[in-house]
């Protein structure tokens, strides 16, 4: 049995050369210390800068990054986990995805 499911792996390449990555995956156990059982990578940067990243890196849990700075994130769920990725990208972006 493989030790992770990808769920969903998607790239866009925005008009303004701008890039959105997300990459999810059920894992058998969770990546500690989240509680969860995904691990998730989700990207946006452009420019070679990352701009908004939300990831769950073994030893530091569930974070965000926005612009330089790293903040605790509250998993719930992917689909939360989604619309709060997309919707920290579209206020920094200024304009929907």
């Amino acid at each position: 049995m493989p030790k992770a499911r990808l769920l969903r792996d998607r790239k866009m390449i925005l008009a303004d050369g701008g890039i959105v990555q997300i990459k999810v995956w059920e894992v058998l156990a969770p990546v500690p210390p989240s509680e969860h059982r995904f691990k998730y990578a989700l990207y946006y940067g452009k420019d070679g800068e990352r701009l908004v990243g939300y990831d769950n890196e073994r030893g530091k849990g569930d974070h965000k990054h926005v612009k330089g700075t790293e903040l605790l994130y509250a998993f719930t769920d992917i689909e939360t986990l989604l619309t709060d990725f997309i919707a920290d990208v579209e206020a920094l972006r200024g304009e929907p995805l």
